[in-house]
């Protein structure tokens, strides 16, 4: 290994110091909640020249006209939520919901060194689309196009940001909702880009995340159309923390979507 990469390495385990140590944790055990025997969780590849693993789940009763794109943070995946029921739950309200494996950009690094600093990204092989801005609004966009999703509301966790705010900020018109919980990269985009997207947007944190949410909620205020919630007693995965105060938020905002 040269000097350089190295230091690479030396610099990405500090990065993941910072921000699992220095992040309030959970002031609760986790708890996975247990699956619906009476929903199929399907699963598979998109199509594209860059394969995309998902999970999808679809209505089990009369179906609603919206429908629900769902991507992880770090260290989590797609799996991420079948385990919390929140793929199940979607299903039995009537709605399609599809969630990702994202993809990692390819490193400088040996296999091994990547599956430590990039872990959880689940079944997708890594993809040059993630190494751009651009790129990985594409990458949702080819997604979309290969699963046919339509009316999609994006649910965007931590990491995730780095892919849908991309997309939000370009494609905004193809999404019928926006759920950003904590996400990153927030800080790229300037207030007249947030002003102009008209998306209807359900801003989610936890009470207990004093770093990350706090950047995100600053610029989020910018978007026009937007609605705040505060998941008390819970620290930045919120939704891991009160997954059942998370999951009635999330389908209160779906089912008074127009």
């Amino acid at each position: 290994m040269s000097r350089y990469q190295a230091a690479l390495l030396g610099l990405g385990l500090l990065f993941m110091l910072l921000l699992y140590v220095g992040l309030p944790g959970p002031p609760e055990q986790t708890s996975w909640l247990c699956g619906d025997p009476n929903v199929t969780v399907l699963a598979g590849l998109t199509r594209s020249s860059s394969p995309i693993f998902y999970r999808e789940v679809l209505p089990l009763h009369q179906r609603r006209r919206v429908e629900v794109m769902l991507l992880h943070g770090k260290a989590f995946n797609s799996r991420t939520w079948e385990q919390l029921g929140t793929l199940q739950l979607l299903s039995r309200r009537g709605y399609r919901a599809v969630a990702l494996d994202l993809p990692a950009a390819p490193g400088y690094f040996p296999a091994s060194l990547s599956l430590l600093l990039f872990p959880g990204f689940g079944n997708s092989a890594p993809s040059k689309e993630a190494s751009t801005e651009a790129g990985r609004a594409e990458l949702l966009q080819h997604v979309l196009q290969d699963l046919e999703v339509k009316n999609v509301v994006l649910v965007s966790p931590s990491l995730s940001g780095r892919y849908a705010l991309p997309f939000l900020i370009r494609g905004h018109h193809q999404l019928c909702g926006f759920v950003a919980i904590a996400p990153t990269s927030t800080q790229n985009y300037t207030q007249k880009q947030f002003w102009a997207v008209k998306t209807p947007t359900l801003i989610v944190y936890g009470e207990l995340d004093h770093v990350l949410a706090q950047e995100s909620l600053q610029q989020l205020r910018h978007l026009p159309n937007h609605s705040v919630v505060k998941l008390h007693n819970a620290g930045h995965a919120c939704y891991l923390h009160k997954p059942q105060d998370f999951h009635l938020v999330l389908l209160a905002f779906l089912d008074h979507l127009p």
